[in-house]
């Protein structure tokens, strides 16, 4: 699995999930329910991992959406 990003924007995550779904490249979000044990705060970034071999795909696709700014 590949990192493309780690953020606690919620918002952003979102977006890229939906962008990612679209155009049919599977990602996971690890570390979304951490929340249990920061209490809630949203202090932990979550991080965005897509395939090894979709990587370059989704990256030009977040490029392209203009979210390039967000790749790790």
């Amino acid at each position: 699995m590949t990192e493309l990003l780690r953020t606690n924007d919620a918002v952003l995550i979102t977006a890229i999930e939906a962008l990612l779904k679209g155009a049919g490249i599977e990602c996971m979000i690890a570390d979304r329910h951490m929340s249990v044990l920061e209490g809630s705060l949203g202090v932990l970034p979550r991080r965005v991992l897509v395939a090894d071999d979709e990587a370059d795909k989704a990256k030009r696709l977040l490029t392209e959406a203009g979210l390039g700014h967000a790749i790790a």
